[in-house]
């Protein structure tokens, strides 16, 4: 399977973010990629970003929400696109589903937030598989993929054969000037990719806003932990590569003796 990910430019409004949306979707389809992904709270765009607060009510993000879905059925691919949503009073930082035919299959909530954003959004109390035209996929936000392998090793260990992480490592005003893939003064962040990868057994592949100073590059990881594709530092657009589910053995994720740990450990 052909699968893309996305590196857009931070969004300075919700339309902006529709508009970069529809514009590298477009690309992807060119290029026969059956899924993209985009990075974590892309629609409006994460706190701190140009969004407003109004681009964050309830009945904006549903109308968004819907615009994206025709996106995914005017271009026939399907979406793993992180919003802001607002679910039984919570608000929440989710990755939706959409598939090629602009039907949502669900949303992966963030369930492990990151200290600082306790503040700003309810964590989520569930974990799930995805499947896409018979591929089984798993889906872990920013925080989740870099500090809590579990969320990883759950879906692995329940036949997925990837699993997507949306995330925001980095900023638009300061930070360090990166130049090479997986360096090794780089920050942690890519490294925790290809582990996620190789601990498992199965394909990570993560996508990155393209920031003026990120801290990491969308990528997406082989197995054995090997970088397939990845981003440029800073380029606004979309890598894909050609994924071939049988390699996403989860071998070492199938032989975690989970007995010998606490029964919550998955």
């Amino acid at each position: 399977m052909k699968i893309a990910i996305a590196s857009p430019p931070i969004p300075k409004s919700l339309e902006d973010g529709l508009l970069n949306l529809a514009q590298l979707v477009e690309v992807a389809s060119k290029e026969k990629a059956e899924i993209i992904c985009f990075p974590e709270s892309y629609l409006p765009g994460y706190p701190g970003m140009p969004c407003s607060e109004e681009d964050r009510n309830p009945a904006k993000l549903q109308a968004a929400l819907k615009q994206a879905c025709l996106i995914a059925a005017k271009n026939q691919i399907a979406l793993v696109l992180p919003m802001d949503w607002y679910h039984e009073q919570k608000f929440l930082n989710v990755a939706f589903v959409i598939d090629e035919d602009g039907r949502v299959l669900g949303y992966q909530a963030k369930n492990q937030l990151d200290p600082s954003e306790d503040n700003i959004w309810e964590a989520g109390t569930a974990r799930h598989i995805f499947e896409i035209k018979g591929l089984k996929f798993g889906i872990v936000i920013c925080h989740e993929g870099f500090r809590y392998p579990e969320t990883v090793r759950w879906a692995a260990r329940r036949g997925a054969k990837i699993v997507f992480h949306p995330h925001f490592a980095g900023s638009d005003s300061e930070g360090p000037s990166l130049t090479e893939w997986g360096n090794k003064n780089n920050p942690y962040y890519e490294k925790a990719m290809m582990m996620r990868a190789l601990e498992n057994t199965i394909y990570f592949a993560s996508s990155n806003y393209a920031s003026r100073f990120p801290e990491s590059a969308s990528a997406i990881i082989a197995p054995d932990g090997t970088c397939v594709v990845n981003e440029s530092y800073g380029r606004a657009g979309v890598i894909i590569a050609d994924i071939n589910p049988d390699l996403a053995t989860g071998l070492l994720a199938s032989r975690f003796k989970s007995s010998l740990y606490t029964p919550d450990i998955q």
